[in-house]
């Protein structure tokens, strides 16, 4: 049995307006509907591409989208930011209406999409609980049968009498979640909302959603840039890209391509003449890629391949290249170099060096390559910046699936006795 199923939808919003925009463009789209015309607004617009200025007041965030979620399904919905991930939930949930297009939904809804979604601010946590249920359809007599439940999880029971507009993020986000998780809907939409909760509060939430799913068969709708929590939690995926749906199918299968998404930046090939590769009258470059040493994902435990071909120009000097690894917060891993040629004698042709990132090194997060080639280590022949990067997907540590602290997340080899 289907429980959500949406039929060309498209969300698109005007930059800089509150609403559709200005009166002229309101009375534009009721003339034209009055005469049985289409607005003529969908005809215009960009994809919702944040890295670049655009020329369209325009832009869609969401634009034909077609989907279907059986019953029982646990659906991680995963892509970059801006994506169009949290309107697509909003749409689900009901909190706007799509431009164009319908979505078909049997059964209630409860979603948490963000700190406080639903909650009065002046009424106090007990009062919100039973708002809530209303919301949901539930009787006061239901709700009073999953009261002591939904307090014990959320672990706020000294503040429940207390308005909820004193509470702190973290409790907000406690209470929000235990009343969207144990109130009997069908189904229930999460945004990444949980990474306001310490790494506890995290595991717990994705322990009742796992019994939500698994053991209630009841659906479950899930945004997160965590992957090791959507592999645990989800058993289907939709990828999403810029607004459109790029994939969808076995969670395992989206999340490589949520990868592939980001080859441009993990692999650098040029396939052309010589003369047109990246690079100068010294150094032009052929490929410089980032690849897992193992398996299809670039995680902690798969050890990175890093690979780089370049033609080199200057004959008969001693050549070496710098690889500088830095995060995307600017912050240097290591600062490293191969000595290509040591004894003045480079030649004019092809080079080619390999290297490998061990496993269990890095930790979870985005990395990118300063590349440097010179002269004796002093003189620069040429500079690459940001060619390549790649991203490092989170792996569970023992039990603790969260994302842990720091740049590197080694193994280490611990030796163990009694004093």
């Amino acid at each position: 049995m289907l429980a959500l199923k949406a039929e060309n939808i498209s969300k698109q919003y005007r930059l800089g307006q509150v609403g559709t925009g200005t009166l002229s463009h309101d009375l534009n789209r009721f003339w034209h509907r009055m005469r049985g015309k289409e607005d003529p607004y969908l005809k215009i617009g960009e994809a919702n591409d944040r890295t670049t200025k655009g020329d369209s007041d325009y832009v869609w965030s969401l634009r034909d989208i077609n989907f279907e979620i059986e019953q029982g399904d646990a659906v991680g919905i995963i892509g970059r930011n801006g994506a169009g991930k949290s309107t697509l939930l909003k749409l689900l949930s009901k909190v706007t209406k799509p431009t164009t297009g319908v979505i078909h939904t049997n059964g209630r809804i409860a979603s948490l999409l963000e700190v406080g979604t639903g909650f009065h601010p002046e009424m106090t946590g007990r009062e919100n609980v039973y708002l809530n249920g209303a919301i949901l359809g539930m009787t006061r007599k239901e709700i009073t049968r999953k009261f002591d439940e939904i307090v014990a999880f959320s672990g706020v029971e000294r503040y429940i009498d207390t308005p909820v507009k004193r509470y702190s993020s973290g409790m907000y986000v406690r209470l929000a979640f235990a009343v969207a998780a144990h109130l009997e809907s069908e189904i229930l939409i999460v945004d990444e909302v949980l990474a306001v909760g310490d790494a506890d509060f995290q595991k717990k939430c994705l322990g009742k959603m796992n019994d939500v799913a698994k053991g209630e068969g009841r659906t479950i709708l899930f945004v997160s840039h965590n992957m090791t929590a959507i592999k645990e939690l989800c058993n289907t995926g939709i990828l999403l890209n810029q607004g459109q749906l790029s994939y969808s199918g076995d969670i395992l299968e989206t999340i490589v391509e949520y990868q592939k998404n980001s080859e441009a930046k993990a692999k650098y090939i040029h396939d052309g003449s010589l003369e047109t590769a990246l690079g100068n009258e010294n150094i032009k470059i052929l490929e410089f890629s980032a690849q897992p040493q193992s398996g299809e994902l670039i995680d902690i435990e798969s050890g990175v391949l890093i690979r780089l071909r370049f033609f080199n120009y200057k004959p008969g000097i001693n050549l070496d290249a710098t690889f500088e690894l830095r995060t995307y917060e600017e912050v240097a891993v290591f600062h490293t170099a191969a000595l290509i040629t040591q004894n003045n004698d480079s030649e004019t042709k092809e080079y080619c060096i390999e290297f490998i990132l061990p496993k269990n090194l890095l930790n979870t997060g985005n990395y990118y390559f300063k590349l440097i080639f010179g002269e004796d280590q002093k003189t620069p022949l040429f500079i690459s910046s940001n060619l390549i990067g790649f991203e490092v997907e989170n792996v569970k540590f023992g039990k603790n699936m969260s994302v842990l602290p720091g740049i590197i997340r080694p193994e280490l080899d611990f030796k163990i006795s009694k004093a």
